[in-house]
């Protein structure tokens, strides 16, 4: 029987890293679950030896401790209904393998493979779908037992009586149907004895008491063949939810052909969890309204499978890029100076050592002109080393004939100054320009060529009072000296 509490499961394969996709049905199935006080179950489908990868499984976990989805029972965790590794449910499915050979619901084949290519070629050349001809079904009890005495390499197949229609229902996409004619006689146990995904998710689901099944929109021409087991099996069906696919622009399934999938690429680019998760739950959903912006409580409490999207979802890297500055920006002066002695520990600039108050006055001025925060180091460089170039177009337009004299003596001015401020930085620098009947643009452009290398940035007071007067005097030498 089902349970009476709403349990929801993902049941990623540990084939390398967790795609977004992935992490986009983790996330729904860890919404809903929250939402409604249910269950998210945690569950490792490694029953395909030949595509698993070592370390694939700790990578899961790992990722989704940091995206934040954490789930209430699976692998390290344990539960009521473990094990949560499939590999380590073997015996569970031969047992439910046996009971429908019993109900006739299933059958042993012992086709070779080179049979097997030649029927696909043969239905390929005829333009026929590719499916399996029933061949071993006429067995006669005495060929099977024989055969299976021998040794003779099998499989278990799913007997799909043909000229059935089956129904189920889908909470997205509402009365599915398909005809059983197109539904192939599955491989449920193969000859190395582990079951196929569709044996295992089906006996999982309902051993679990899985309620709810929410999983990509590519897992729905599967459905039936797991609609016949459970119907085999006289199990309840859970109720399904199809997500829509996820789509680059031109609205090709997404692919890494055409860009980043991996979770694991965003977390190294710098994206916060906050600001993937956020763009992730848009893929597909929506709460009814205008808003883009997310916290984790707010998808909680606002999600429902009811809006979720029929259509693919379009990934649009410009609005994750987006909503990571809205994201970085939200965060205390404190967060940030966390994130960025974290990525200081990955730069060129490792060996250096910066107090707190220095680096929390660096994002101060930086945080309204970056959308990552390892961009502080590239767009604010000249916080943590000298320039030593000028951007070209600056000097040409910046620079002239009077711009060494006019700094010599903004040097002057500040060199008879102990510990300036911000405003001592700027009454000299209008003394400055006064002295020298101009504006001040005529100091500010070339001293922030001096300080910076460059035309754009924060105030240049806020850098000067950053870097201090020994750097601002140093700087300014430096550029008379190259420049003249």
């Amino acid at each position: 029987m089902i349970s009476d509490i709403p349990r929801v499961r993902f049941a990623p394969s540990p084939t390398g890293y967790l795609h977004v996709g992935g992490l986009r049905t983790a996330l729904y199935n860890y919404l809903f679950a929250k939402n409604i006080k249910g269950k998210f179950i945690l569950r490792i489908e490694d029953t395909d030896r030949n595509r698993y990868v070592q370390g694939a499984v700790e990578n899961l976990i790992s990722t989704l401790n940091w995206a934040g989805i954490d789930y209430d029972e699976g692998p390290e965790k344990g539960g009521e209904y473990g094990p949560y590794l499939q590999s380590e449910r073997i015996d569970i499915y031969s047992q439910y393998a046996d009971l429908l050979i019993k109900k006739k619901k299933a059958y042993y084949c012992f086709c070779s493979s080179e049979r097997l290519t030649k029927l696909r070629e043969e239905q390929q050349k005829q333009n026929k779908q590719s499916m399996y001809d029933k061949h071993c079904l006429g067995l006669t009890g005495e060929e099977i037992n024989r055969n299976l005495s021998t040794g003779l390499p099998h499989v278990i197949r799913l007997n799909v009586e043909p000229g059935k229609v089956i129904k189920f229902n889908d909470h997205i996409r509402e009365d599915v149907e398909f005809s059983s004619n197109v539904v192939d006689d599955q491989v449920l146990i193969k000859t190395d004895k582990y079951p196929t995904y569709h044996l295992a998710n089906v006996v999982d689901d309902h051993l679990m008491k899985i309620t709810h099944v929410i999983r990509g929109e590519e897992w729905l021409s599967s459905t039936p063949k797991h609609v016949i087991l459970y119907e085999a099996l006289e199990w309840e069906i859970p109720i399904f939810a199809h997500l829509p696919l996820l789509l680059n622009a031109d609205r090709s399934k997404l692919s890494k052909r055409q860009g980043d999938v991996a979770v694991e690429d965003y977390k190294k680019k710098g994206y916060l969890k906050e600001a993937l998760i956020n763009f992730v739950a848009l893929l597909g959903w929506t709460a009814g309204d205008d808003k883009e912006y997310y916290e984790i409580d707010e998808l909680i409490s606002s999600f429902s499978l009811d809006r979720v999207n029929k259509s693919g979802a379009i990934f649009d890297i410009e609005k994750l890029n987006w909503l990571n500055e809205e994201h970085l920006r939200k965060k205390s002066d404190i967060e940030l100076l966390k994130m960025l002695r974290s990525e200081l520990q990955d730069s060129k600039f490792s060996g250096q050592e910066y107090n707190d108050e220095y680096l929390i006055n660096v994002i101060e001025v930086m945080r309204e002109t970056v959308s990552f925060i390892k961009e502080i180091f590239e767009k604010g460089f000249y916080f943590f080393e000298e320039p030593t170039t000028y951007e070209e177009a600056g000097v040409k337009k910046r620079w002239n004939n009077q711009s060494a004299e006019i700094l010599k003596q903004y040097k002057t001015k500040i060199e008879l100054i102990t510990s300036p401020t911000r405003e001592d930085y700027e009454n000299a620098l209008k003394d400055t320009a006064l002295q020298n009947n101009t504006g001040n643009g005529n100091v500010i452009h070339p001293l922030r060529l001096a300080v910076s290398g460059v035309t754009g940035g924060p105030g240049i007071f806020d850098i000067l009072y950053i870097i201090g007067k020994e750097k601002t005097i140093n700087r300014i030498k430096a550029i008379i000296e190259k420049l003249n």
